[in-house]
Parts: C-alpha cells; sequence; structure tokens
C-alpha cells in the first residue's frame, strides 16, 4: 500500500491539486436523469413512490403510517444503546451544543435621523431537514453535528431522515443521536428520494426549508437539483485532509492521522507537506506499516495509490501556499509552533493545532462542526454552523419628517433608471 513520495515544486504542486480536483468527476448526465425522474415521481405520487424506492433500494417493506418512526421505537432503541456510548453521545452533544451557541445571531436597529430606524431582525427557518445516511455504519456524529446548530438556533421542526434498514427499523444509535441532539420527527426513509420528499413534502413527510447533510452521488446530485425549491447546507464532495509538519513532531502521529483520513473511501485523499526528508520517509514507513494491520486494507490501498501523497518542500511559505491553493477539508499543523502559522491561514474548512489535535477530535468531540467544505470549496463555503439555519429580514421604519428631508433625492434616483412611478410613490406624499 504504498503512499507516494514528490518533490514539491511549484510544478508537481499543481498536479497535485489537479488531482484532487477531479476526484469523484463522472458524467452526471445518466445520474441527473434517474435523480430528476425520482423528483418527478415524488413530487407527482408523494409516499405511494417513496414507499416505492424504499422497497426498490432498501429492501424495506413500510406503510405511511410506519415510515415515521414511533416514541414506543425511539424508547426502545435508548435501552438498546450501551450506556456508555450514550454517555459519551451526550458529551459530545454538550460540547457541539456549547460551541454552536457561541454563533448565535442578534438583530439590530440603528437611527438613520429624526426618530427614524433601519435595521434587521433574525428569525430561525421554520422547517429544517436533516439527512444522514446509511452505508456501511451507522453515523451518530454525523447526526449531532447537523442536527445540534438547527436546534440551537431555535428551528421549530427538525425533520431528521435515514435510510431504513431491511427489517424497517433504524439503527438505535442514530435514533438515540436524533434524539439526544433535538430532532421533532424522524422518517425511515434515505437516497435522492428522501431529498425530493423534503424538498417538496408528501402525505407524510412536510416541505422543509433547508436540508442538510451528507451522502452519495445521487443525493448531493438531488440537493443540487431541489436547490432553489429549498436553500441546501453546501455541495459535499470525498474527505481530505492537509497536513502540514515542520519535522519535530512524533512521525507515527503524522502518519495515524493520514490514514485515519484515508480509510472514509476509496477516493478520500491525505496528504502530508513536510520541509524534512528524513521525516517524510518515517511517515512513510508508517504509513506502509499501519496501513497492512488496518481492517479497511481494501479502501486504504485505493486511497494512498490515487489520491495520496507525501511533498516535500523546501520551505514553509511554500508549504503554506499550497494549502491555500488547496483550501483543504481538514487541514492539521504539525508544526513546533501552530500559533504563528494560523494568522497565515484563509482557506480550510478546519484547523487543528499542533500533535494533540488530531482531526478525529473534530470528528467527533470537540464542538466545531464536522459538516465541512470540500473539494477546494473552503475558499468561499464555512462550516455548517448556527447562522445557516437563520434568515435575515431587513427592517425601514421613517417618519413624516424623515422621508421629507430625502424624498427628492429618491425621486430623483428613481427618475433616472426611468421608473417614474416609483418616483410618483414618494412624490405624492408631499406634492399634489
Amino acid at each position: 500500500m504504498k503512499c507516494k513520495m514528490v518533490k514539491g515544486n511549484r510544478e508537481n504542486l499543481k498536479e497535485q491539486c489537479a488531482l484532487l480536483g477531479a476526484r469523484g468527476k463522472m458524467d452526471l448526465g445518466p445520474i441527473i436523469d434517474t435523480v430528476s425522474a425520482v423528483i418527478d415521481d415524488i413530487k407527482a405520487n408523494g409516499d405511494s413512490a417513496v414507499l416505492a424506492y424504499t422497497r426498490r433500494f432498501d429492501k424495506a417493506e413500510l406503510t405511511s403510517e410506519t415510515m415515521k418512526v414511533t416514541k414506543e421505537e425511539i424508547d426502545q432503541a435508548l435501552k438498546e444503546v450501551d450506556p456508555a456510548l450514550l454517555e459519551i453521545l451526550k458529551k459530545a452533544a454538550s460540547n457541539i451544543r456549547a460551541f454552536h451557541e457561541k454563533q448565535k445571531e442578534e438583530g439590530f436597529m440603528m437611527e438613520v435621523g429624526k426618530g427614524s430606524f433601519v435595521g434587521a431582525r433574525v428569525r430561525p427557518i421554520s422547517v429544517a431537514g436533516i439527512y444522514v445516511p446509511g452505508g456501511t455504519a451507522p453515523l451518530p456524529s454525523t447526526v449531532l453535528m447537523d442536527v445540534i446548530p438547527a436546534s440551537v438556533a431555535g428551528v421549530p421542526r427538525i425533520v431528521f431522515c435515514t435510510p431504513p434498514r431491511a427489517d424497517g427499523t433504524i439503527a438505535p444509535v442514530i435514533l438515540a443521536a436524533a434524539t439526544i441532539a433535538g430532532a421533532t420527527e424522524i422518517y425511515k426513509v434515505g437516497g435522492s428520494q428522501a431529498i425530493a420528499a423534503m424538498a417538496y413534502g408528501t402525505e407524510t413527510i412536510p416541505r422543509v426549508d433547508k436540508i442538510c447533510g451528507p451522502g452519495n452521488i445521487y443525493v448531493n446530485t438531488a440537493k443540487r437539483l431541489v436547490f432553489g425549491q429549498v436553500d441546501i447546507d453546501m455541495f459535499a464532495g470525498p474527505s481530505e485532509v492537509l497536513i502540514i509538519a515542520d519535522g519535530t513532531t512524533n512521525p507515527e502521529y503524522a502518519a495515524a492521522d493520514m490514514l485515519a483520513q484515508a480509510e472514509h473511501d476509496k477516493i478520500a485523499s491525505a496528504i502530508m507537506v513536510t520541509t524534512s526528508s528524513e521525516f517524510a520517509e518515517k511517515v512513510m514507513e508508517a504509513v506502509d506499516r499501519r496501513s497492512e494491520e488496518a481492517s479497511r486494507k481494501e479502501i486504504l490501498a485505493a486511497s494512498l495509490e490515487d489520491y495520496s501523497s507525501i511533498i516535500v518542500c523546501d520551505d514553509m511559505e511554500t508549504a503554506i501556499g499550497f494549502a491555500e491553493e488547496i483550501a483543504p477539508e481538514h487541514l492539521e499543523l504539525l508544526v513546533e509552533d501552530p500559533e504563528s502559522m494560523l494568522d497565515k491561514i484563509h482557506n480550510a474548512g478546519a484547523v487543528f493545532m499542533g500533535e494533540y489535535s488530531p482531526e478525529p477530535l473534530g470528528d467527533y468531540f470537540a464542538g466545531p462542526n464536522h459538516t465541512l467544505p470540500t473539494s477546494g470549496t473552503a475558499r468561499f463555503f464555512s462550516p455548517l454552523n448556527t447562522g445557516d439555519f437563520y434568515k435575515k429580514m431587513s427592517v425601514i421604519n421613517y417618519n413624516e419628517e424623515s422621508l421629507r428631508e430625502v424624498y427628492k433625492d429618491v425621486a430623483a434616483f428613481a427618475d433616472s433608471e426611468g421608473l417614474t412611478c416609483h418616483a410618483a410613490s414618494v412624490r405624492v406624499r408631499f406634492e399634489d
């Protein structure tokens, strides 16, 4: 399971950026056609279409009545989860909630003269839709990360969808996490059909205002296609970590952190950039050894071979420049003085400072959200946060005296655009 080592000159760095940009790209035409058909079917046929796709893809026989998780099912799930794990979920949820409480927003009003005001009011959206995939293993951490910000924002109705197992149930740990996080209703539906159902509503599943959460190419395509009908969080791609190392830390730490990211899937990316050839050799040896002992060998082999590398640069400025160009989802600073480097970083989803802040700490427990921008979109996207579940309304409150002072300017501005009725709307209040 060899990980490549390359010299970090400008040309090689460009090639690596291009390789990462190409991850997961494919001809989406057939997928768009398939997902569009699912969306149209659910718009037209509601629950019956959702149940048919659930039967087809998840092999689960459900009805409109059993599609929604009951209180009895939740109570039973809470009993089945290992009490020690339940306590860990609660601790993690507490950390995540405390972090997102700091992100709460308030509106403002500012006086503009003569007793007149302008400002903004902040309101939570009315209905949030949260999607968490099934896949090969349940992901309670993602449940906490996606539901809690909506709860903290004060969203009154949080609709949670996840695929059922073949027996028509949901993994108890998922139900426990959703309940701890604050989901108000839970539905046994997955895939693009879940996205369509939340976007347009069915007889059972309500129409939401915003859909958040990760998923496969079909789920992400569905989110793209319903964007505009509803808001979405971001366009998520394959996961990635970039480690900047100066050779002062334990190479076993860097190797373990690379493999932690590479085991996500075959197109996950784990890259280390270092100024030390000796350190790079030690990390490479540790990666090879540790990967042979890991449980997800096939996934690791593909990720390490195709999308991971160890890059040796001449200096830290080149390493930082590479990080800024990639704009990674996760950026680890395994350097002697990470605080001094942080000010130079502008493009990253989350930054992990020093050898005792490994990326999995952020995945599960620290508090900041692990739903992060990928594939270079950290240049303009932010992590999922409390503010994603707010909307803002502008407020304009002028009185007669303050409008009289400016109405001629407003009318003249409108006239300059040829909008004479706009001009008349203000003139009529003061002129015969």
